[in-house]
């Protein structure tokens, strides 16, 4: 099976597919500072280019495997914050709100899907794309209907797939070939499932660094932000193994927590024996969620926040902390990645052994 990554940023999508035995052909991406991270990891072609002003044609005429198979999937991840529950709406002169720049790229997205025909269809994105993005999704699906596709859906949990983080996602899987049904949880609480896997299992095995931008030598990307020395009291003072700020003395609380209680992960530490709360692009930053380290005096680094997303220690992130906080924060889990792959990849492979036996039935006819 072939496949084209859409919207891949980083390439935890690609990577994840590669794992499943899938040929990825290249990532499509707006963002010059993926190029790096993208090609240097999955050894494939990064092409960088607005999506609203690329064809399909352009695209089939570029790689030519596209033409006339019945292997190929699409893969759409479109950028979430059009439909992300964080996300505050901005609002023009008159108080309605302004539609985001990124809110139609899934109809971009099934443009190809319409126009290249693929075998089999991938789309993740947030939760809220059947809530803020519900208009543009059925848009979507009724596109594949008319288009001859049988698809599920579900909103999971990646802990409930192996990655050791709170993440929920939206998952869409569409076939012309079979009739598809998103994957069961490996993990979880129920018999006969693993156990979820836990921010001590992923990130223990790391060596110590300080809260001054201290980084290893020896593990690619295993650095963590610099702390103020405010910051770094705060920290102290948050117990080991889960603590937060309603933890701290009077002195330290922020003059807009004393009269707000909510956003209670800000500043907070993550769990040991827990899954990891949902990473963001600002995964590096201790005022920005539950991002401090269990027991040491920092917040996580970019390595940790990395294997809290599944990459493997050997996948180098570039770029400066910011920038690769982006592509840890915004990727698809790899285990997540692979799982869906997987089972993408095992129903087509099933799909073409029956076809196969029906012939042999027919021959022995």
């Amino acid at each position: 099976m072939i496949a084209i990554d859409f919207f891949c940023g980083g390439g935890g999508m690609t990577r994840g597919l590669l794992d499943a035995g899938i040929q990825v052909l290249a990532g499509i991406d707006s963002n010059p500072l993926c190029r790096e991270t993208y090609e240097n990891n999955n050894h494939n072609t990064y092409l960088q280019c607005d999506i609203c002003e690329l064809t399909p044609k352009a695209l089939v005429d570029k790689f030519p495997l596209l033409k006339n198979r019945n292997d190929v999937m699409l893969v759409g991840c479109a950028p979430c914050q059009p439909f992300s529950l964080l996300r505050r709406e901005e609002l023009d002169e008159n108080g309605n709100p302004i539609p985001h720049k990124s809110v139609n790229l899934l109809t971009e997205f099934g443009r190809f899907v319409k126009a290249i025909k693929p075998a089999h269809v991938l789309v993740e994105n947030v939760p809220g794309l059947k809530g803020k993005g519900s208009e543009v999704l059925d848009e979507f699906k009724l596109m594949l209907k008319e288009s001859g596709y049988q698809w599920d859906e579900k909103i999971l949990y990646a802990k409930d797939y192996g990655v050791p983080q709170n993440r929920r996602r939206y998952i869409l899987i569409a076939s012309r070939l079979f009739v598809p049904k998103v994957p069961k949880s490996t993990h979880g609480t129920a018999e006969g499932l693993l156990p979820y896997c836990t921010v001590r299992q992923t990130i223990s095995k790391y060596p110590k660094i300080q809260a001054g931008g201290d980084y290893s030598k020896k593990i690619p990307n295993h650095q963590c932000a610099n702390l103020s020395k405010l910051l770094l009291k705060r920290i102290k003072a948050t117990p080991h193994d889960g603590g937060s700020r309603t933890d701290w003395p009077s002195s330290l609380v922020l003059k807009c927590h004393k009269t707000f209680k909510g956003h209670t992960d800000v500043y907070g530490r993550m769990k040991w024996d827990e899954p990891s709360p949902t990473l963001t692009v600002k995964c590096f930053s201790l005022s920005n969620g539950r991002f401090g380290h269990p027991e040491q005096d920092r917040a996580i680094s970019l390595r940790e926040a990395a294997a809290l997303q599944s990459f493997d220690d050997n996948y180098t992130f570039y770029g400066n902390m910011q920038e690769v906080g982006k592509q840890i924060g915004n990727a698809v889990p790899v285990l997540l990645a692979k799982v869906m792959g997987e089972y993408v990849l095992g129903e087509h492979t099933k799909y073409l052994s029956s076809i196969k036996n029906g012939q042999r039935g027919r021959k022995r006819k």
